[in-house]
């Protein structure tokens, strides 16, 4: 019931298939029905939509909606592992399937079993960032799910001011991790005296890895796909010349679509950064652009950028800096070409973490909580230029892997002030032109065989571990098995 409506939900099946024959479904919940009152019709029409009521009732088919048809659909569920709060409600759920009466004939009350939720529950929380964490006032949770829960038992274990998602899955999971070591140690900053531990994220390497290099790891690496780690002991016998080729074959793909789609042609032979994501401030877009004299001088002829990425449609900032960078295209006109790539997605995505030399990832410490882009271009040999923050902190090597922007020391707390992040604006922008004149174009110019030592450190030493297989033995053996 929402908003004391009776609501029926159905659902949507995928059979994900992987290339060895693996079957995983997938459901999706869908409240378009004609049973249902036009209003909740709509629940499931739009991500990231209207206001907070919608998101509530979202959450409510997520959370209650979801265990209810996996009961229906007979599924036997050890372990419900909600990724970020927004599926939290499964907990309410769970605690109304397991109630049970107070044994005595005096009393009619109910004994609520945490324990037993606890027991049944995993969660993963995914951001530092306090916007990233729903609350709902308590009026607004009565009026839409109704009084399931008696309200003093909901503020002990969901928060006393408003129904804070997060609080609700770290006091009904028996294992809370974040998603890299330093998350685990914001996010006991920002949760004190919760046990939280540290599973960093990893990508699927068969999906992120392009077909050139697909092709190199088959002929010398066979089992990659299946056995990751494998990369970490034949990396370094790969064939420079061969590691290139496949490189410039990737590169010259994604130049292609760069003429296609923006009539800009790009040159296969000159240094091309890539950076592609989510635009919203935290992550600094703008920053490789804060002093277009300097990087003109830098890169005149020497460097070509590819930009793409969506902002949050509520995200007034980061959609302020898509205009800015669009801008930016413009004024570099004749020094260093910038393109802009539209309708960003994963196909595209696909071809730019493969398809540049260098990746860049220019984030507010310490609000990236992992990051991913960069674990994908490593699987091609891409050398990551980035901030000191999230997993990026547990690959870097310094002249090894990549480089880092910025020291490591400095964290900004989530509220800090204008200047402070001004500071921090003005010293990364410095250390990454620094690095970018000083030691990334003469390694790339110079000491070719030096930089492909480098592109093999990265698939070596990064696609190795950062990945999904070592991701999912370390979550079944630490989290489903307890």
């Amino acid at each position: 019931e929402i908003e004391s409506r009776p609501v029926a939900i159905r659902a949507w099946l995928d059979v994900v298939e992987s290339v060895t024959g693996g079957r995983v479904p997938v459901l999706f919940l869908d409240t378009d029905l004609k049973e249902n009152a036009p209003e909740d019709r709509e629940i499931t029409h739009e991500l990231y939509g209207r206001d907070e009521a919608y998101r509530l009732k979202q959450e409510a088919v997520l959370g209650i909606g979801g265990v209810r048809m996996l009961r229906a659909l007979e599924f036997r569920v050890r372990k419900y592992h909600m990724n970020e709060g927004h599926s939290a409600l499964l907990t309410v759920e769970l605690l109304l399937q397991l109630r049970k009466p107070i044994e005595s004939v005096w009393d009619e009350r109910l004994v609520w079993d945490l324990p037993a939720v606890r027991d049944l529950c995993v969660f993963t929380t995914h951001t530092p960032v306090e916007a990233g964490h729903d609350r709902f006032a308590y009026d607004l949770v009565q009026k839409v799910l109704g009084e399931s829960l008696p309200g003093d038992l909901l503020r002990q274990i969901g928060g006393n001011d408003h129904l804070n998602m997060t609080y609700l899955a770290l006091n009904l999971s028996q294992f809370v991790n974040g998603v890299a070591k330093q998350h685990k140690e914001v996010s006991r900053g920002m949760f004190p005296g919760y046990e939280i531990h540290a599973i960093t994220n990893g990508v699927h390497s068969f999906t992120w890895t392009c077909p050139a290099f697909a092709r190199l790891y088959d002929r010398y690496l066979l089992g990659w796909a299946n056995e990751p780690e494998l990369f970490v002991r034949a990396a370094d016998n790969l064939p420079e010349e061969e590691v290139w080729a496949a490189h410039q074959e990737a590169k010259r793909e994604l130049l292609e679509r760069v003429r296609q789609k923006t009539g800009v042609s790009l040159d296969s032979e000159v240094l091309t950064i890539g950076f592609a994501r989510r635009m919203t401030a935290y992550k600094r877009p703008t920053l490789l652009f804060r002093d277009l004299d300097r990087l003109a001088r830098i890169g005149n002829g020497r460097l070509q950028i590819v930009l793409a990425g969506k902002a949050h449609p509520r995200d007034h900032r980061g959609k302020q800096a898509i205009e800015t960078l669009h801008a930016v295209v413009k004024t570099l006109q004749g020094k260093v070409s910038v393109v802009f790539l539209p309708d960003y997605d994963m196909a595209l995505a696909t071809l730019i973490v493969a398809g540049v030399d260098v990746w860049l990832n220019t984030p507010i410490r310490p609000l990236e909580a992992s990051g991913t882009s960069g674990m994908k271009a490593a699987h091609n040999g891409v050398l990551n230029f980035s901030v000191l923050d999230g997993w990026w902190i547990e690959g870097h090597i310094e002249g090894v892997t990549g480089w880092a922007i910025g020291p490591i020391a400095c964290m900004l707390a989530n509220h800090a002030q204008a200047e402070e992040i001004e500071v921090m604006d003005a010293r990364d922008a410095a250390d990454l032109y620094d690095k970018l004149e000083q030691v990334i174009l003469p390694l790339y110019y110079a000491d070719r065989p030096g930089w492909i030592r480098m592109m093999k450190n990265a698939i070596g030493k990064i696609a190795y571990y950062f990945n999904t297989h070592r991701m999912m033995r370390r979550y079944v053996t630490e989290a489903y098995l307890r």
